[in-house]
């Protein structure tokens, strides 16, 4: 008898995986627009398009409680989610909670969780209208489901990309990455000794991205103010570079990114420096930073420019065959890779 085939999911890694379950899943309904692959599900409602996402946290892997307050827990659940709708060029204006609690976790503890979510709720102007409570054998596990809507001629997908659009990205990145290191730090200086207090002075702006980072709606809603529509847009919660190759393979192009362009905070650069890393490395493989990466036709490239607050453009789109490379000071050209956040 032939013994069954078993696969890490380690050897497919997340993308890998997902691209595997793509391919057993058909859809049966029209209004299935669209399905896996990219920030959220699309279906015809009628009247517009109704948008679907789902993002999890998990205790140890996602959330480390010795320094993360379990309002900040709560808020970033939300936001994590939201990113997603914004992506699709779209608005949220729902949520569903899942969770799933140890024994270690008190009635005072949900209610911390809960008050971070609310205050997030609050901000975006959404509601959290129900859920699944239920128990784990270790730690704590929080899905969230967001609801959105776009305009139907509004919709931005991962896939609509075209050789000689301009590369935008908003903020600046790397930030979260960096206030990961520093927060990892100073936990290992408590675990071997505890009577040292946490040094994180001059260290503001890296934690607070680290900790309770920000969806960008107001992006969105600069965009529809000046009429543009992305040709293709992702939110970058992996990291730059597998973000870029994530609009690479959808839209079937090749992406170049330009070094000098690639925007990142004074903060997060000397840090980089001060842990012996270097500071492109931060942005472009660091992960969590919720800024949304997108492609205009470049016809509008000026228009962005001027009438988008808070974007720069950093690069091209060239033809798939091309590839996708970072183009550095120095005009030397370095494949992007996959680096940021592995979920196996």
């Amino acid at each position: 008898m032939t013994k069954p085939t078993r696969t890490d999911v380690s050897e497919l890694g997340e993308f890998g995986l997902i691209d595997r379950i793509q391919s057993m899943v058909s859809s049966r309904y029209r209004s299935t627009i669209h399905g896996i692959g990219d920030d959220c599900a699309v279906l015809d409602n009628g009247e517009d398009y109704t948008l679907l996402s789902v993002d999890t946290m998990v205790e140890g892997l996602h959330f480390d409680l010795m320094y993360c307050p379990l309002q900040h827990v709560g808020y970033k659940a939300i936001v994590s989610s939201i990113s997603d709708i914004y992506a699709m060029n779209g608005k949220p204006s729902h949520v569903i909670v899942s969770l799933s609690l140890s024994s270690k976790y008190s009635v005072e503890a949900v209610e911390e969780l809960y008050k971070g979510m609310e205050r997030a709720a609050s901000f975006y102007n959404i509601d959290i209208v129900g859920g699944d409570t239920t128990s784990s054998l270790s730690g704590a596990t929080l899905s969230v489901t967001a609801y959105g809507r776009v305009k139907k001629d509004q919709l931005v997908l991962r896939s609509g990309a075209k050789t000689g659009d301009a590369l935008f990205v908003t903020g600046n990145l790397g930030g979260a990455y960096m206030g990961l290191q520093i927060l990892n730090r100073e936990k290992q200086i408590f675990l071997q000794n505890p009577d040292m207090q946490p040094e994180l002075e001059g260290h503001d702006y890296v934690v607070g991205r680290q900790l309770k980072p920000e969806a960008r709606y107001d992006v969105v809603e600069a965009l529809a103010k000046a009429s543009i529509v992305p040709t293709a847009m992702i939110d970058i919660s992996d990291g730059l570079s597998s973000e870029c190759l994530h609009l690479a393979k959808s839209s079937k192009v090749g992406v170049e990114v330009h070094e000098q362009f690639v925007p990142i905070q004074q903060e997060t650069y000397d840090l980089s420096l001060e842990l012996n890393i270097d500071p492109i490395t931060s942005a472009m493989n660091g992960g969590e930073d919720y800024e949304l990466l997108f492609t205009v036709d470049p016809s509008l490239a000026d228009r962005v420019r001027e009438e988008v607050p808070d974007c720069i453009e950093i690069g091209i789109i060239h033809k798939e065959e091309k590839g996708s490379f970072l183009t550095s000071r120095t005009n030397q050209h370095y494949p992007l890779t996959a680096q940021g956040w592995k979920a196996f």
